[in-house]
């Protein structure tokens, strides 16, 4: 399956050559491959610099100059290369190295997106090709792509809330059909031989793969959904029930799973007293859970800007947390709180726990890119509380997660943004400025990729 392949101008590698900058690139990888939105930096690999200190006597002055040394410019390379040579992947991490370079700007690159072509891993009999419909944007997309969790294997195409068709279905699958109506979330295979899968607890399988920037065993690497297709194993595609639309199921599959499991599992229900703390996509879905599952829900939230939504999600109390002494009157009131925002380094952590009852839960699904707040031991002592967190969520998880939204009625709260090399771009960009109510959904795939079977 080709599609024609979208390519973003090349840059000006003029600009480049005042820093030493060695600017040969690597030839196109070409091979029978699929058509994606893929996130691409035409970065250096490597860049190293030597600092030398020049005295100019006659001027009495010291210069500090800074010398790249010379390193390779980053275009794509096949599997078979990358995995020959790990070291030889493109890393985010090099985006920052540059960030303060004149001239260049390269403090917004993550933002841009060409279409291209990647390689599918093997068939197999327990597969299913889906031509995907629609695909959430998530903040994993982004903390992926701008580096903040790290490096990223490059080129790249993020996504794991996915809805399309099954248009393709191994010999072994069982729960799937061709012209099925299904959903990928952000795992996209496991051993499901090993204690954990066997224990219904595959998401916290040693030999998971994540949806996208993942290598499977033969060293194909994983792509996300912001794509005319996308290959998942039966375990981990799922039926969206028929009165739920493919857009307001999609950012379920990720941020609807990630909070509604360890809502269920701390036991969310009546008599219980939870607070959510952020009110985001995840936010907005651990509410909507919440009250789904007849808890009385508290909204922590650092600016009362998104009360009035609290309130119409169904949550009975808004806290704002920015005011002093916030606290004060909730001593020991909470059976858990969820933390779905991703600025616990902002916490002050003791004020948090004081709010748990006894044996309560300080619960964390937002993953930010700094270190949480340091804690000593006697931290937890006054109510004997605990911390933790928790990835996604098991497949039965997902399935009841789906049927409660399906018999409750429960809406995602979503803007649509039709896929494009804009469109994607857009969005990411939006969500790190947090201007979103309260998922993103791209859409109009036809439009982009044509009609696919």
């Amino acid at each position: 399956m080709t599609l024609s392949r979208w390519q973003r101008d090349e840059p000006d590698w003029s600009l480049w050559t005042q820093f030493g900058m060695k600017t040969s690139t690597l030839a196109d990888h070409k091979a029978s491959l699929r058509c994606r939105w893929h996130w691409e930096l035409s970065l250096p690999r490597r860049l190293v610099f030597a600092s030398v200190v020049i005295l100019v006597r006659a001027a009495g002055l010291y210069a500090l100059v800074t010398s790249p040394l010379a390193h390779d410019t980053c275009r794509e390379k096949s599997s078979a290369a990358l995995r020959k040579d790990p070291l030889g992947i493109p890393r985010q991490t090099d985006m920052e190295r540059l960030e303060s370079l004149t001239g260049n700007d390269l403090t917004t690159k993550w933002t841009e997106f060409t279409k291209g072509e990647f390689k599918l891993k093997p068939f197999e009999d327990r597969d299913i090709d889906i031509a995907i419909e629609v695909c959430g944007v998530c903040a994993s997309d982004l903390h992926t792509i701008n580096g903040g969790w790290g490096d990223a294997p490059l080129p790249l195409c993020v996504g794991h809330e996915v809805v399309g068709k099954a248009v393709k279905v191994g010999d072994a699958v069982k729960t799937i059909k061709v012209g099925d109506r299904v959903g990928v979330g952000a795992q996209i295979q496991a051993d499901l031989t090993c204690a954990n899968c066997k224990a219904d607890q595959e998401n916290y399988c040693p030999n998971a793969v994540d949806t996208y920037g993942a290598p499977y065993k033969d060293g194909t690497l994983s792509q996300g959904g912001y794509a005319s297709h996308i290959r998942a194993h039966e375990y981990f595609t799922f039926k969206i029930p028929e009165n739920i639309e493919s857009a307001i199921a999609a950012p379920m599959l990720c941020a609807g799973i990630t909070v509604y499991s360890p809502l269920v599992r701390l036991g969310a229900g009546p008599g219980k007293k939870v607070a959510i703390v952020g009110l985001g996509g995840l936010g907005h879905y651990a509410v909507l859970w919440a009250v789904a599952l007849g808890a009385e829900v508290y909204v922590l939230s650092h600016t009362p800007a998104k009360k009035d939504d609290a309130l119409k999600m169904g949550a009975k109390h808004f806290i704002v947390t920015n005011e002093e002494g916030w606290e004060k009157d909730l001593n020991f009131t909470f059976d858990f709180i969820l933390n779905t925002a991703d600025a616990m380094h902002h916490f002050d952590m003791k004020k948090y726990f004081s709010t748990l009852k006894v044996m309560g839960r300080f619960h964390t699904v937002g993953f930010g890119d700094h270190p949480i707040p340091t804690l000593m031991a006697q931290d937890f002592a006054p109510n004997g509380c605990y911390l933790g967190a928790s990835h996604i969520g098991n497949r039965p998880e997902m399935l009841a997660m789906l049927d409660l939204a399906s018999k409750q009625n429960i809406k995602s709260w979503i803007e649509e943004i039709p896929i494009s090399e804009k469109g994607c771009g857009e969005a990411v960009k939006r969500v790190s400025e947090n201007d979103v109510r309260f998922r993103f959904v791209l859409t109009k795939f036809d439009d982009a990729f044509g009609k696919r079977s």
